[in-house]
């Protein structure tokens, strides 16, 4: 058991530098499945047992958390910035963002600037 807890566990992280080597794309489920040789839904299960997190979670918090920086210290547009982490649109950027951090971009930046 202690083998398979640690298979999981370097498989989490490899995972996890994976994302952050792609995390400029848009990254799907799917494609982090196939990545690792595992079904969608076994690797859900591996990654949340692991970090407690939900893979669709952890993905959507680096991107946004990196984004948020980004606001902080660069003049890029909510625009750039929205595609530059690979979301559908900046209407859903903005409504992520918000739900996240209780603040849109624009306010969270304003706030935050560190320039």
């Amino acid at each position: 058991m202690q083998k398979i807890v640690e298979k999981h566990v370097a498989l989490v992280e490899a995972l996890k530098e994976w994302i952050e080597v792609h995390v400029h794309e848009p990254i799907k489920i799917e494609d982090v499945a196939h990545k690792a040789g595992y079904s969608k839904w076994h690797l859900q299960r591996v990654f949340q047992d692991v970090t407690a997190e939900t893979l669709g979670s952890y993905i959507r918090n680096r991107k946004l958390a990196l984004a948020a920086e980004e606001l902080k210290n660069t003049r890029y547009s909510v625009c750039f910035i929205s595609d530059r982490y690979g979301f559908d649109s900046q209407q859903t950027f903005t409504r992520v963002f918000s739900r996240v951090f209780n603040q849109s971009p624009r306010a969270f930046r304003k706030s935050n600037a560190r320039m």
